[in-house]
């Protein structure tokens, strides 16, 4: 992950944030970059930046589980929120809910301006929290780059192991790591 230099190395604290849930017409607008649509729609005010073209593959992905499966929308990818300052910081959530094996894995990626700042901690303490709340789910997973030092740090910090690697059609070679929900 990158900075722009203004930001802290190490936060004094830990933000509070909590993981917005968005629906079907959440996750259209943002699929389709109709920023007076998503504000609208979503349930907290989102920056424009949220519905550009970095990450309107995954807003596509998550419309399309959501309009399958609107259960899913619990699950699914949504809105890192900093409860202290009322303002959208990124995105996290599962990229499902638990498959057959009881496995759920982990996504999050923070707004350029707000790295650094600790939200990337916060939102995967928060799913951590969540998976082991969660009765149906065992094992909570991970996929990074391995260019990605900052998120690789972050992982291992909290528990996670290597356990492989795959090939992704969209992100290339990733490093899967894993823990157990319950630690």
């Amino acid at each position: 992950m990158s900075t722009d230099g203004a930001a802290p190395a190490h936060p004094a604290t830990t933000p509070r944030v909590r993981i917005v849930h968005l629906d079907g017409p959440t996750f259209r607008a943002l699929a389709a970059g109709d920023v007076p649509a998503v504000a609208a729609a979503s349930p907290v005010p989102l920056p424009a930046s949220f519905a550009g073209p970095d990450w309107r593959g995954v807003w596509r992905r998550r419309a399309a589980q959501v309009d399958e499966d609107p259960g899913a929308a619990a699950w699914v990818t949504g809105v890192v929120w900093d409860e202290d300052r009322g303002l959208a910081v990124g995105r996290a959530g599962f990229h499902g809910p638990p498959d057959d094996d009881g496995m759920v894995e982990i996504g999050y990626a923070v707004e350029p301006e707000h790295r650094r700042q600790g939200y990337a901690r916060a939102a995967l303490v928060a799913l951590l929290r969540r998976a082991a709340a969660e009765p149906g789910v065992r094992t909570v997973r991970v996929s990074i780059s391995p260019d990605n030092a900052a998120s690789t740090a972050l992982a291992l910090s909290e528990g996670f192991v290597r356990v492989g690697e795959q090939w992704d059609d969209e992100d290339g070679l990733e490093i899967v790591y894993e823990v157990p929900a319950r630690r």
